[in-house]
């Protein structure tokens, strides 16, 4: 299994995502938690990150989970999964099937997850607590609390980040402590990258 879930896009090591990716080559971007937004903003989104991608030499195209199939995933080596609303991200994964998709093909190895934000909370085993950064209600009625559960942690995303304007990443953080759930705080600059069995934070 590997993942490269970052706070907010490549974090500080840009080159571990490239080297994790083994280099430049195809990669979907996964822009739904971004659905809830209007037209154009949702489109510069899509298109601010696959700037980035592709000045590294990624060949990188959108993968719209509310109209192209999950099994398109198949089709690449790599996915990026975008930040936004973590509720609406979840809702497109169950609605599209890619919550399955997804999860067979990088436990299979057969796909490699980098996310950042909402693209790195979705992997937890339950959002519970998200909805201090997220309005739940965005999702609508296709609503979903479980994560993805590929990682044992939750994560908490724009730790100590001037993203952070109304303080909503120290909240979630004293909320899970004082539910002992566990936890692991990202700063802009910070990634965890799992590689096989082992999981490493980079700062």
């Amino acid at each position: 299994m590997r993942l490269f879930l970052a706070g907010y896009r490549f974090g500080a090591h840009r080159d571990r995502f490239v080297a994790l990716a083994g280099g430049s080559g195809p990669v979907a971007v996964v822009a739904n938690a971004c659905d809830a937004w209007p037209p154009a903003a949702r489109s510069a989104a899509v298109a601010g990150d696959l700037g980035p991608l592709r000045s590294l030499g990624f060949t990188a195209r959108e993968i719209d989970l509310r109209r192209d199939p999950a099994t398109a995933l198949a089709d690449f080596p790599v996915v990026w999964v975008r930040g936004g609303n973590t509720f609406v991200l979840r809702a497109a994964f169950a609605r599209s099937n890619a919550d399955t998709v997804a999860v067979d093909l990088i436990r299979q190895n057969a796909l490699v997850y980098a996310g950042y934000s909402a693209g790195a909370c979705l992997l937890a085993p339950s959002l519970t607590g998200l909805e201090l950064l997220d309005d739940p209600a965005d999702a609508g009625p296709e609503l979903r609390w479980d994560g993805l559960g590929l990682i044992a942690a939750s994560i908490v995303p724009h730790h100590r980040s001037p993203l952070d304007i109304d303080g909503g990443a120290e909240r979630l953080i004293a909320r899970y402590r004082a539910a002992d759930i566990t936890h692991l705080p990202l700063t802009d600059d910070e990634v965890l990258v799992v590689d096989g069995d082992a999981g490493t934070v980079l700062h």
